[in-house]
């Protein structure tokens, strides 16, 4: 079974999406997502 990656958007904190992890890969994943709470795209970090 592969991990996953939780991802929480940076303005309100809630957490929305997770992704399958990626092999080496040392900094955190940052994406442009569509956060429901905040009602628009905002950049969502990984957690740890």
């Amino acid at each position: 079974m592969s991990k996953k990656i939780v991802l929480c958007c940076e303005k309100c904190g809630s957490r929305n999406y997770s992704v399958p992890a990626r092999a080496n890969e040392t900094s955190r994943l940052e994406l442009k997502k569509f956060c429901s709470h905040c009602n628009e795209h905002t950049v969502h970090k990984q957690t740890r």
